[in-house]
């Protein structure tokens, strides 16, 4: 048992708080990094989202996540009816499926 003692007070013998931190900083570092890159922005988009979707009301103009534009016409539930074309074709998506509010910016001039 003498032997064992010794040996580990050989072993922890260099070891102290001054290298726990040079092994646990880098980590640390690169999660905080992780963290303010990308999972902070992530959360922010995510909420925004969700506000833009539950603000959504009839006379809208929005793109979907297929590309579609056009107006919005009724709001049921989950479910919302969308106006679009010059014979005003109206068909229904669902919430989540809208991507954007307003006119899209990535029309030809």
């Amino acid at each position: 048992m003498l032997k064992f003692n010794a040996l580990f007070l050989q072993a922890t013998e260099g070891f102290n708080i001054s290298t726990l931190v040079s092994y646990i900083l880098p980590f640390a570092v690169v999660i905080l990094v992780f963290y303010f890159m990308l999972i902070r922005p992530e959360n922010k988009r995510k909420k925004s989202m969700q506000k833009m979707l539950s603000e959504l009301s009839v006379g809208d103009e929005v793109t979907t996540r297929g590309g579609v534009i056009g107006r919005i016409s009724a709001i049921k539930d989950d479910k919302i009816t969308i106006e679009s074309g010059p014979d005003r074709t109206k068909f229904q998506v669902m919430r989540w499926s809208i991507s954007s509010v307003g006119a899209s910016t990535n029309e030809p001039q």
